[in-house]
């Protein structure tokens, strides 16, 4: 008995070696998959960070090291420099309208004076 326990125990030991070997491939295979999604999301117009964040972090947790992870890494801080550099700019990059009730003299602009308060127009 002792015997057949040990030609089991090799073969028992290769299979458990093989199905961990395919679900680290397959853990592998949904990083790569998540990271080719945060580069496609990076790529968007208007892109979610958290989500290309979260996706990278997949990745990362994977063990891709990879030139992909630098460059969706890379591609998520530009976004993030480019954003914070135009937040509040229209598309051509002017200042955007001020919103009714908090408009304010530009530096080329003289502020408009209404009639009660330059004194004028009115009968005394």
């Amino acid at each position: 008995m002792a015997v057949e326990a040990a030609l089991i125990k090799p073969v028992v030991d290769a299979l458990l070696a093989l199905f961990r070997e395919s679900s680290d491939l397959q853990l592998k295979r949904s990083a790569d998959r998540a990271l080719r999604e945060a580069i496609r999301e990076l790529l968007q117009a208007n892109p979610d960070e958290n989500r290309a964040q979260a996706r990278i972090a997949i990745a990362k947790a994977a063990g891709i090291l990879s030139e992909d992870v630098v460059l969706a890494e890379g591609m998520l801080e530009k976004h993030r420099a480019t954003k914070a550099r135009t937040r509040g700019k229209s598309a051509t990059g002017r200042r955007r309208a001020a919103v009714a009730g908090q408009e304010q003299a530009g530096p080329g602009k003289a502020a408009k004076a209404t009639p009660a308060a330059s004194g004028g127009g009115g009968a005394s």
